[in-house]
């Protein structure tokens, strides 16, 4: 790197996993990933890197200069445990280097697995980082900052208030005012280039980025520090083609000519404290984007759907003038883009909720009926009587944004998410209609091979069950188990060996 900047840089990374063998997935993915808000899921074809980087004056070095990183790789977006945690082990290890990692790594092989809704006691290094797993089920918005019975815990322990939440007011500072034009183009999936003076300030404003649309999850590619040496260069710097849907922050000018074919490049500066409110960047026209000493601003032709919260503005002024604490400015503006994602999604909840088959039309021996197809259409019909204007005061062409919405990857990600959860409602209100049938009644006067191919149907339905953690009661499995030994109990002896020892 050509970084001029001397000590200690911390910044994430998040990168491809290479095609060939996938790895066999963790026992608990499925589990945790039911559980956990899907902002948070584990990903499968990604890997995260969080990174400590050292760079300081060394004359016994060949380069005069001791340059060194420690990077943690990681399935899970969790960057407020996994940075704190490089806090406390990088020092040592850049001072001790491998046996102080060996001791480090066998500590973190004992800690529990990220349960949702779990508050973990992590200990490592003489320090125990007390951490609470966000669940599906939290009140979105409700802050997890809870003192925790401590009395046997020696030392006491560093708490972390959330596991992945950024500051989001001193990332946003410079670009405040213009926080509704970015919260529409991450919705839509929009191409955008972050140009940042340094690889901390990239990283932290790409994922600040990625998460203004929580609850809704960001389905798009992003890299919070991407370099010429990714393997992705070629791709996403190519003119024969349009860019990809994807948020890429970097930090080398040559981006500025390889990349200034793309729709929205937004540059920042260093960020400040937020003691003072710097500069607000202006939008200015992608023709701008020649020099190569590019002044601060959104380089766009994006023209927003909905008008500017002004209140939400102003509030956020105010409180830089009372000097009112960074968090409590975040826990604002997470509120404002919270209620403005809400705001958006419920109609689209509400309108795929009507149609799912009504519980009555669910037989036992029939299969489940099929969900109704989306019909982008009749959703906009709803929009006059139960649209986006009931929760929000904000104006503008919300039928726009949503005809928008539906060409991007966000949608679509949304949606199959949506339909998956409602199928496998489905199958599990499938399961509770054969527990309360009788079978003895059905099997009367049936032939063997109807009976046979029950049997096998059950089977196949229950192994799907424990295999895609269907929300199904466990005790509802085992009627359904006890079922199937009836059915094969009612057969001749030769086909229940068959049955029972396949």
């Amino acid at each position: 790197s050509v970084t001029g900047g001397l000590g200690d840089t911390q910044f994430s990374f998040r990168l491809r996993q290479s095609g060939g063998q996938r790895a066999a997935h963790y026992e608990d993915d499925g589990e945790y990933n039911r559980e956990a808000p899907l902002t948070l899921q584990r990903e499968a074809a990604h890997y995260f890197g969080y990174v400590y980087f050292r760079q300081v004056k060394d004359s016994s070095m060949k380069r005069g200069y001791f340059q060194k990183s420690l990077v943690l790789v990681s399935r899970l977006p969790y960057v407020n445990l996994f940075q704190s945690l490089l806090q406390l082990i990088a020092p040592e290890y850049f001072d001790k280097l491998e046996p102080c990692l060996e001791a480090v790594c066998n500590e973190i092989d004992q800690w529990p697995p990220p349960v949702p809704g779990q508050t973990l006691n992590l200990p490592v290094m003489g320090v125990v980082i007390q951490v609470r797993i966000p669940s599906r089920v939290d009140k979105p918005g409700s802050s997890p900052v809870k003192q925790f019975n401590q009395e046997n815990l020696l030392p006491a322990p560093l708490v972390l208030p959330s596991i992945h939440e950024l500051d989001l007011f001193r990332c946003f500072q410079p670009v405040l005012i213009h926080i509704q034009m970015l919260w529409e183009l991450m919705l839509l999936g929009e191409p955008i280039v972050v140009m940042a003076p340094s690889p901390t300030v990239s990283s932290e404003m790409v994922l600040a980025l990625t998460s203004c649309l929580a609850p809704l999850k960001y389905c798009c590619d992003y890299r919070p520090y991407f370099t010429i040496h990714d393997s992705e260069f070629k791709e996403y710097t190519t003119r024969t083609q349009a860019p990809p849907n994807i948020v890429v922050g970097v930090t080398n000018p040559f981006f500025i000519k390889t990349l200034q074919h793309w729709p929205h490049i937004l540059r920042v500066g260093e960020l400040r404290m937020s003691g003072d409110l710097p500069k607000q960047v202006k939008v200015k026209k992608l023709n701008k984007l020649r020099t190569l000493d590019t002044k601060p601003g959104i380089y766009t032709s994006y023209k927003t759907f909905l008008h500017k919260d002004k209140t939400l503005i102003k509030r956020l002024l105010k409180g830089i003038q009372r000097k009112r604490p960074s968090e409590v400015q975040s826990a604002l503006l997470r509120r404002h883009l919270l209620e403005l994602t809400q705001s958006f999604i419920i109609p689209l909840e509400h309108y795929i909720a009507s149609l799912m088959p009504l519980q009555r039309a669910i037989t036992p021996w029939k299969n489940p009926p099929q969900i109704r197809p989306f019909r982008q259409e009749d959703f906009m019909k709803t929009l006059e009587h139960a649209g986006p204007q009931l929760t929000c005061v904000l104006k503008g062409d919300w039928l726009g944004l949503y005809r928008r919405f539906f060409k991007s990857p966000n949608f679509d990600g949304w949606y199959r998410q949506r339909h998956k959860e409602m199928t496998q409602k489905l199958e599990a209100l499938h399961l509770e209609a054969i527990c309360d049938a009788n079978i003895v009644a059905w099997m009367k006067d049936k032939s063997e091979v109807e009976i046979v191919d029950l049997v096998l149907k059950l089977r196949e339905k229950l192994v799907r069950a424990r295999c895609q953690h269907l929300p199904v009661k466990e005790e509802t499995l085992q009627r359904v188990a006890l079922y199937i030994e009836t059915v094969i109990g009612s057969l001749p002896e030769d086909l229940q060996a068959v049955l029972r020892h396949p």
